[in-house]
């Protein structure tokens, strides 16, 4: 009788795995008769959990900025959410204000647009380089350049006051600054003071007043945008935290203390009897990889992995049991790894062990993260492993 000990992967407890067992077992009972499905069961005795109770967690409420002086839930807080969605969308204030826009009123003849003065003053401080907000990084002349000719600002300019139209203009072009900042990767990110007092700069330049009397100019739409984010995820941190930490935290302390998990798992597969194949998904297949790389079992003859990050931690010697450019040993045996192109968790291990690795794209036809769960409700992935059990 062909045996299949089924691994799980990050995050998964108790009912979960009993369903998630039971679906795999059924999944590969239906293709293949007299099949032992065993399932190993890491999550609880060796999953990570808070054993303090969460005393490392901040409070839920009080200071959002370390000294008291902007409690959570403040209007700062509101201003740090607005940033957060103009740093993934730079132009996101603009497109709310040109919504706002009345789309059928015509311009006497005659009449000066309203965004050709703002126009003008981009074009002089594109003239002036990257210097008005140099301690951002550089690429302010360009974005200036390219927010003149932005389709979006004219319905803006329609709608908004000049004041506010400079305003949401430099925080647009700030926005632009700190977003590709934040895509180069770079080690140095300006605290929020910097980054307004380069805002007010770039406003005055385009015909803003000096911050004042007019310091809550144009904060409605800011305000908006961001109304409410933070101050949920603030108030919400313990039970963010408490529904993420397994599966973050499953593969940190695997890291760091694998070896328990390894040695339950070569103690259950000693105890049963050839031919057995190991099947993991995500952690579960660098549980399984890494127990065959450090011990001989020659009762297992394939293993299978889905959605498996092995390779990822291989390439980039992280992996526990070997180290690139070592070779798998020869014990290991032949290596079925599943991946999903959605799956932005899923990687390819042909490549890196030649011809003891067939990669077999799946499709879900889920977006990701879903495409990272849904390998065990896909006909495709059971047919795959029956097809080459031993």
């Amino acid at each position: 009788m062909s045996t299949v000990v089924f691994i799980h992967g990050t995050g998964v407890r108790e009912p979960g795995f009993s369903a998630l067992a039971g679906r795999v077992a059924a999944g590969l009972g239906a293709l293949r008769d007299g099949l032992r499905v065993v399932p190993y069961y890491w999550g609880g005795p060796h999953g990570a959990t808070l054993a303090a109770g969460g005393m490392s967690l901040p409070p839920e409420t009080g200071a959002s900025r370390g000294l008291g002086d902007a409690p959570a839930g403040s209007d700062a807080d509101d201003d740090t959410a607005a940033w957060a969605v103009l740093y993934a969308d730079p132009d996101a204030e603009l497109a709310l204000a040109a919504a706002e826009a009345a789309s059928d009123v015509e311009r006497p003849p005659g009449t000066v647009p309203a965004e050709q003065k703002l126009q003008a003053l981009l074009v002089d401080l594109a003239a002036q380089g990257d210097g008005p907000a140099a301690e951002l990084g550089p690429g302010l002349a360009r974005a200036a350049s390219d927010l003149a000719s932005h389709p979006l600002l004219g319905p803006a300019a329609a709608a908004l006051s000049p004041d506010e139209l400079a305003i949401v203009a430099a925080r647009a072009l700030v926005a632009r600054l700190m977003a590709d900042t934040l895509d180069a990767d770079s080690p140095l990110i300006p605290v929020g003071d910097v980054r307004d007092t380069a805002v007010d700069r770039v406003a005055q330049a385009l015909g803003a007043p000096a911050r004042g009397a007019e310091r809550g100019v144009g904060t409605r739409l800011l305000r908006m945008v961001g109304r409410g984010v933070s101050r949920a995820v603030v108030r919400r941190r313990r039970a963010l935290t408490e529904a993420a930490h397994p599966a973050a935290g499953d593969i940190l302390r695997y890291l760091s203390r694998g070896e328990a998990v390894r040695a339950d798992l070569r103690a259950l597969i000693e105890g049963l009897e050839p031919p057995v194949t190991l099947v993991g998904h995500s952690l579960g297949g660098i549980i399984a990889l890494d127990t065959l790389v450090t011990t001989p079992l020659p009762q297992v003859r394939l293993l299978v992995t889905a959605g498996s990050q092995g390779p990822f931690l291989y390439e980039l010697g992280a992996l526990p049991s070997l180290m690139h450019p070592d070779p798998l040993p020869r014990h290991v045996p032949h290596w079925l790894n599943l991946y999903d192109l959605r799956d932005l968790l899923s990687y390819l291990g042909a490549g890196l062990f030649a011809g003891r690795v067939t990669d077999i794209a799946v499709d879900s036809r889920q977006p990701f993260p879903a495409a990272h769960s849904a390998y065990w409700t896909n006909p495709a992935v059971y047919r795959h492993i029956v097809d080459r059990l031993p």
